[in-house]
């Protein structure tokens, strides 16, 4: 195995282990033995377990910004996209919120390299929320401040309905008529 291929299989094994039972729980030992890749090559590709945490982070900031702009891009009208993106997201099966802040309210301040990333994944969603909104700081903040909340309350209750409710308070704010069910 190449060093892709096994920065892929950790990150892989990292990404799995890391949002399903938290940063703090899980030991490089657990995974390598989940990856498959020998220690010695993954503490070469990471030479702290906070390199690939943020590596991990950083791989999924990409997937999913990316994923949310490709729904807002295709919707007709797009806050109400973003708001119906994260219902689905919500209804995923093992969903338990947002891997960002988890991994904030694990380790705090502490990790410079995963606190940035963190800091960055949450202005690039506040950026793509000004984009919708005629760079409205006030409303782009608004949203955010419902995208947020409702992320929170879903990881406690998983499915849709934090994002639905969160979707009609938004196209209040936008001054639209917002089904009562979304």
């Amino acid at each position: 195995m190449d060093d892709e291929e096994a920065r892929t299989r950790l990150l892989d094994a990292a990404e799995a282990l890391f949002y399903a039972e938290g940063v703090q729980a899980v030991g490089m030992d657990r995974i390598r033995t989940e990856s498959g890749v020998p220690l010695k090559r993954l503490y070469r590709l990471f030479p702290a377990k906070d390199a690939l945490v943020a590596a991990y982070l950083e791989r999924r900031d990409a997937r999913w910004i990316g994923g949310l702009r490709e729904a807002v891009a295709a919707a007709e009208e797009p806050v109400a996209a973003v708001f119906d993106w994260l219902a689905r997201w919500f209804s995923e099966p093992g969903f338990r919120g947002c891997a960002f802040l988890n991994a904030y309210g694990e380790l705090g301040t502490g990790p410079a390299a995963v606190l940035d990333v963190v800091r960055r994944h949450k202005a690039e969603l506040r950026s793509l929320l000004g984009t919708l909104t005629d760079s409205s700081p006030a409303l782009a903040d608004q949203l955010l401040i419902l995208a947020e909340g409702a992320t929170v309350v879903a990881a406690l209750t998983p499915g849709p309905e934090p994002a639905l409710r969160a979707r009609e308070a938004a196209l209040r704010l936008l001054g639209a008529d917002a089904p009562p069910n979304g």
